[in-house]
């Protein structure tokens, strides 16, 4: 089967481009530090301690959505809100530590991964799941143990 372009790439990539991801991580480690840094007078922001889990920049690297997660999952809701009422702010800071062409705008959202991670902890330990699972491997008749 030919290719139907040059280079034998599809048509539409599969996921962020190279420069996209090492931009992502350039925007990501610069937020750390400057919030690790800064003093903010949001009360909400006061001693809450929040962990950047990704930054996913668009193609034209002019906009990136950081996801976040604050310390324990506790008044996410308010540390977004507050977090993006300070991106202009953050933006600034930003345009002075990283070498971009553009400084992206920011956009925080609250990274759902964790409670998504917590809900499958949950139904692997139902019992019914245990249950079902120990029915698996007793069928499947192979070893999985050592050897």
């Amino acid at each position: 089967m030919k290719p139907s372009h040059k280079g034998g790439r599809s048509a539409q990539p599969s996921g962020p481009s190279q420069r996209q991801l090492r931009a992502g991580e350039l925007v990501r480690h610069a937020l750390v530090e400057i919030m690790r840094e800064e003093t903010f007078l949001d009360p909400v922001l006061v001693d809450t301690i929040v962990t950047i889990t990704e930054v996913r920049m668009t193609p034209d690297l002019r906009h990136a959505i950081c996801f976040v997660q604050p310390l324990g999952g506790l008044n996410a809701p308010a540390v977004v809100k507050s977090l993006n009422a300070v991106s202009k702010f953050l933006r600034g800071q930003l345009g002075r530590m990283i070498d971009m062409k553009f400084t992206p705008d920011l956009r925080f959202v609250h990274d759902q991964s964790f409670a998504a991670a917590q809900h499958i902890e949950r139904l692997f330990e139902d019992p019914r799941v245990q249950a079902d699972l120990a029915a698996s491997d007793e069928d499947d008749g192979s070893d999985h143990g050592p050897a």
